[in-house]
């Protein structure tokens, strides 16, 4: 794909400077690394760049600047990508983060998720291009504290509902599985049917469709 340009906000200095030359090494380019959530906002307004990438706990207070900063930009900059990095699985800033501007071009990630380099850049990239990226282990967390109708589905349809949660595509967890892509569709249409949530025209209509209902 085209390189990026990326505004990266982490208050971590090491980090910071480790995450812009990571991405700098897939040819991308950083155009603002800052450390608070004030700075991520002017530095958005002056770059203009394709995604933001940033840590939900940030200066002053380490509770939520990051994930606050982040939200601003959706409201101020339609159409703006937002992937936001977390220590810990945090439902309620993967459900804010999900329900702004329908979802679209939205990530949430765990930090431990950016030594896996390749799957860390290749989420980035996903993002960018308007799809909707959360962490396996946040995905897992969510699945293993619903019932009700989740408990309907197989232990395959569950396996896939985590992967479409992901945001990877019918011919991704096909290669995942190693099944036909026929196999898959015919699962998320069983999924679907079973959570009574009704068929979406395109892969992104249906992550939003099965998030919103792991929100729930």
């Amino acid at each position: 794909m085209s390189p990026l340009r990326i505004a990266l906000a982490e208050d971590g200095v090491l980090l910071r400077e480790g995450l812009a030359g990571l991405l700098d090494r897939f040819g991308h380019e950083v155009v603002a690394s800052v450390g608070d959530g004030e700075a991520l906002i002017a530095a958005v307004t002056e770059h203009e760049p394709d995604i933001v990438v940033a840590d939900v706990r940030m200066p002053p207070g380490f509770a939520d600047e990051g994930l606050r900063a982040a939200l601003a930009l959706r409201a101020s900059h339609p159409g703006l990508a937002v992937l936001v990095l977390s220590q810990y699985v945090e439902q309620t800033y993967a459900a804010e983060l999900l329900d702004s501007d329908d979802g679209a071009g939205i990530g949430y990630l765990l930090k431990d998720r950016i030594g896996e380099v390749r799957e860390f850049v290749d989420a980035v990239e996903r993002v960018a291009q308007g799809h909707t990226v959360v962490d396996p282990e946040v995905v897992r967390q969510l699945l293993s504290r619903r019932r009700g109708p989740l408990s309907r589905l197989t232990p395959r349809e569950r396996e896939v509902l985590g992967l479409v949660a992901e945001g990877r595509s019918n011919s991704a967890i096909a290669r995942v599985l190693v099944v036909t892509e026929a196999a898959v569709a015919k699962h998320i249409a069983g999924i679907l049917a079973k959570l009574d949530l009704p068929p979406a025209g395109d892969d992104h209509r249906r992550v939003l469709a099965v998030l919103a209902y792991l929100r729930g």
